[in-house]
């Protein structure tokens, strides 16, 4: 009888050892299945980004085949106009500033 509960406890043993095993197997999974798909959806964002740019490059690319998309991409780059017209420069409006304050001095005597 005292050996079949010592076979017994054994068997209880090593099944809970295997379940324990098991049951950090499946959390190493689940574990590396959350994380593909994180993986997966900052991937997406990615692509979804870089069509985005790829349709405005190709937009770009419509632009520039033209002669007035070329004519223009030179003006900005270069800063060059064609002959006979003029350049506007736009000038802000000069700012008001304060006249110079007082030293620390001068509002210390202006206390007497």
């Amino acid at each position: 009888m005292r050996a079949r509960q010592l076979k017994q406890g054994i068997m209880v043993g090593v099944l809970l050892v295997v379940a324990f095993w098991l049951g950090a197997l499946i959390y190493g999974l689940v574990g590396k299945a959350f994380v593909a798909v994180s993986e997966e959806r900052s991937v997406e964002r990615e692509f979804q980004a870089l069509e985005e740019r790829k349709t405005a490059l190709q937009a770009n690319l419509a632009a520039l085949d033209t002669p007035r998309g070329r004519d223009a991409a030179i003006r900005t780059a270069f800063g060059v106009a064609r002959e006979g017209e003029e350049v506007i420069v736009v000038v802000p409006p000069a700012t008001t500033s304060p006249t110079t304050t007082p030293s620390w001095w001068q509002r210390v005597l202006e206390w007497f």
